[in-house]
């Protein structure tokens, strides 16, 4: 097995921890645990929006945070 075969399931191990992890704090219950995960989002999105608004460009030197994610968007499928 080579390193990148390893690295990938180790990936996928922790991803798949942390799914039944969330699945576990709702009992089990799919749905409870996609509305938290939304309401979730929804919060951090507007607390990004806030930060944004807040900040200065010289406090980050052009840097801006981005609402939507680069990399990860592009390996669905």
């Amino acid at each position: 097995m080579s390193a990148a075969e390893h690295s990938d399931i180790e990936e996928f191990d922790e991803w798949l921890d942390e799914v039944a992890a969330a699945l576990a704090w709702h009992d089990g219950d799919a749905e409870a645990t996609i509305r938290t995960l939304l309401a979730d989002c929804k919060h951090l999105r507007e607390q990004l929006a806030l930060a944004q608004i807040a900040m200065g460009m010289g406090f980050t030197r052009g840097w801006s945070p981005c609402v939507e994610r680069r990399g990860e968007l592009a390996r669905r499928g």
